[in-house]
C-alpha cells in the first residue's frame, strides 16, 4: 500500500474528524468520550506540536497527533495518538504513522515518546510498539473505562528518541 505521511491542511479537517471520531465512538482506545465537531476538530488539531495525515490515492486513511506529554522540566517528553480508518487497519498504516512520529518528535526536539494509556486489549498496537522498540513500563489496573462500562488495564510505554 503506497501511503504518504504529510502535515495536515485545513481542507483535511472533515476527513480527519471522521477518522478520529470513529475511534472515539468505538470506546476502546482513546480517552475522549465525545466526538469532535468540525470547529472543535480544527482547534484541536491546530493545537498540537504536529498533526500528520496518512494519504493514499488522494484520500485520508489515518492520522496522528504529537504534543508534549508534560510541561517545564518534563516538556522534553512527548505523547502521540494514532487513528486509522476502519477497514484499513492491519495494512501497516499505523506502523508508518508511528515511525513518522518518532522521526518528527526527534526533529521537534523531544527526547522521549511516552504512551500513558495503551488499553491492554489493544493487541495490535502493543505488538507494533514492541516491534518498534518501545519499552513497556508497567500496568495500571483498571485504568481505562470501556464503552460498555467495564474497566480494562492500561499499559505504559516509552521510546527514547
Amino acid at each position: 500500500m503506497d501511503v504518504a505521511i504529510r502535515a495536515y491542511r485545513d481542507d483535511d479537517i472533515v476527513s480527519m474528524m471522521e477518522i478520529w471520531n470513529e475511534v472515539v465512538l468505538e470506546g476502546n482506545a482513546f480517552p475522549q468520550k465525545e466526538p469532535l465537531s468540525v470547529e472543535e476538530a480544527r482547534a484541536f488539531f491546530a493545537s498540537q506540536s504536529f498533526t500528520g495525515v496518512a494519504e493514499k490515492d488522494g484520500a485520508l486513511v489515518g492520522l496522528y497527533i504529537l504534543h508534549p506529554n508534560n510541561v517545564g522540566r518534563c516538556g522534553h517528553l512527548s505523547n502521540a495518538s494514532y487513528a486509522v480508518k476502519s477497514g484499513l487497519r492491519g495494512a501497516r498504516i499505523g506502523e508508518k504513522l508511528v515511525r513518522h512520529s518518532l522521526a518528527k518528535g526527534r526533529e521537534l526536539g523531544f527526547r522521549v515518546l511516552q504512551f500513558n494509556a495503551v488499553v491492554k486489549t489493544n493487541h495490535g498496537a502493543i505488538h507494533l510498539y514492541e516491534k518498534l522498540g518501545f519499552v513497556r513500563l508497567g500496568t495500571v489496573p483498571q485504568g481505562f473505562l470501556l464503552d460498555d462500562g467495564t474497566y480494562e488495564d492500561i499499559e505504559l510505554f516509552y521510546h527514547v528518541l
